[in-house]
């Protein structure tokens, strides 16, 4: 048995648990609820004050611990899928809602004159985006941490929620102006066929994980034609993401959409960077020649 002493990060101790050697971390945090207020879910349990979390899968006798610990609140939690289908449900209605009441937003002028084509098309193209958003949410990803922090919740739909708005409001206003055929027809094409490659890399990395396990592997392009990309980048379904974004800035040529369209980029890029390097620390046999969300280049 391996005896530690508890200690919060501002170096106030607990008490003390004992596990077995061979223990993984998630035993300990079980331990210490019972000698705390802290369900295993608000736990961050570290080998020093200011050190990384260490995860739920590590064990004990691979950690070095000095008999010392150190647990961070993380606060009230909330489970993973409960925020997305907030994050997600949130763009798909208000965009809708500016779509097909437009006198909410623009008085009389938004009922005299009907929305172009291209501006449907992209409340389409919108929907489908968050309405599989949901259903993936739903039936398809498998998260290896079972909750978040709260405040996120708050944080995230306001980034979503809002951008939303912004980008609803111009693409339907009366006064909107489609670009031309050639870049619209560019733009939807692109779209579609990132969302189709978006959906075929969960598909693929929901599989290499089997459920209710936290199995990492290394993954490797499929049977479908679109996960190849995994040969070029750590984090393709980011890549597909950005590149449907891409499309559907092209189709409306919308500067919201552009500047949702960056600030997404930026976002995923720090992720996909954060999960490439995580890879490669963990997989000695990582493939070198990837990079982390754009081929060649990031």
């Amino acid at each position: 048995m391996v005896q530690l002493e508890v200690y919060t990060t501002s170096n106030k101790k607990l008490g003390d648990i004992s596990v077995p050697e061979n223990a993984k971390v998630k035993e300990i945090k079980k331990e210490i609820a019972k000698i705390s207020k802290l369900s295993t879910d608000r736990q961050s349990v570290r080998a020093e004050v200011k050190g990384k979390d260490i995860r739920d899968d590590a064990q004990v006798e691979n950690l070095n611990l000095i008999k010392k610990i150190y647990i961070k609140d993380l606060g009230p939690q909330i489970g993973w899928n409960t925020v997305f289908l907030f994050e997600y449900a949130g763009p798909l209605i208000i965009y809708i809602i500016v779509a097909c009441r437009p006198w909410l937003l623009y008085g009389d002028k938004g009922n005299e004159i009907e929305m172009s084509l291209t501006a449907k098309i992209a409340t389409v193209c919108w929907s489908i985006h968050y309405l599989k958003r949901i259903l993936e949410t739903l039936f398809v990803h498998r998260f290896s941490h079972g909750t978040m922090p709260i405040r996120n919740l708050f944080k995230n739909c306001g980034y979503y929620w809002g951008f939303t708005l912004y980008v609803a409001y111009h693409v339907n206003h009366p006064l909107f102006t489609p670009p031309p055929l050639v870049l619209q027809i560019i733009g939807i094409a692109l779209f579609v066929a990132c969302e189709v490659g978006n959906f075929s890399v969960h598909i693929l990395l929901r599989n290499l994980r089997p459920a209710g396990t936290g199995v990492r592997k290394i993954p490797v392009p499929g049977k479908c034609i679109f996960t190849n990309l995994f040969n070029f980048v750590s984090c393709p379904n980011y890549t597909y993401e950005i590149g449907a974004w891409i499309g559907f800035t092209l189709m409306t040529s919308c500067l919201p959409a552009g500047l949702f369209t960056l600030a997404g980029f930026y976002q995923m890029a720090v992720w996909a960077q954060g999960k490439h390097r995580n890879y490669l620390k963990e997989f000695p046999d990582y493939p070198k020649q990837r990079k982390a969300i754009v081929p060649f280049i990031i």
